[in-house]
C-alpha cells in the first residue's frame, strides 16, 4: 500500500480536536442566555480565547520497514466575562466588568482621568466665583 492510500491519522486527530473545540465555543458563549428579573434583563458578553497545536513525525523501527507515526495534540480554551447588558424599561445599557489594576502604573493611568476632571472643575469654580465678584470700585472724595 503506498503513502497516498494510506489514511493520515494526524489529520484525523486534529479533526476530532477541532470538533471538540466547536463543541465548547459557539455563540451562545460568546453571548450568553438572558438572566430576567424584576423586570430587568441582565445579558452577559464574554471574549473566546482558544489555541490550537499539534505536531507528529514518522519513525521507522530497527528491524521491519513500516514506518510508525507518533503524534500529540492539544487544544485550550479561555473565556473571559467583558461585559453585561442591562435592558430596564426599553432602554440597554453596557455594565463593563473592569479587570482590577495589576500595578502602580496601571493604578496611575486609572486615576488621570479622574484628576483632570478635578482640576477643570476647580478652575471652572474659580472663573465662575471671579466672574460674579464685582470689580473694586474706587471713590473719589
Amino acid at each position: 500500500m503506498d503513502q497516498a492510500n494510506k489514511k493520515n491519522p494526524l489529520g484525523e486527530m486534529m479533526q476530532e480536536a477541532m470538533g471538540k473545540v466547536r463543541e465548547m465555543v459557539d455563540a451562545n458563549t460568546i453571548v450568553g442566555q438572558p438572566i430576567v428579573s424584576d423586570g430587568v434583563t441582565l445579558i452577559p458578553i464574554s471574549k473566546v480565547s482558544f489555541g490550537f497545536g499539534g505536531g507528529g513525525g514518522d519513525y521507522a523501527p530497527k528491524t521491519g520497514t513500516e514506518k510508525n507515526l507518533t503524534a500529540g495534540l492539544g487544544a485550550g480554551v479561555k473565556i473571559t466575562p467583558v461585559a453585561f447588558l442591562v435592558v430596564k424599561d426599553g432602554t440597554v445599557r453596557v455594565l463593563p466588568v473592569a479587570v482590577p489594576a495589576a500595578t502602580t502604573l496601571d493604578r496611575l493611568v486609572e486615576m488621570v482621568p479622574d484628576a483632570v476632571d478635578k482640576v477643570s472643575a476647580f478652575f471652572s469654580k474659580k472663573a465662575e466665583h471671579e466672574a460674579e465678584r464685582p470689580d473694586d470700585v474706587v471713590e473719589d472724595f
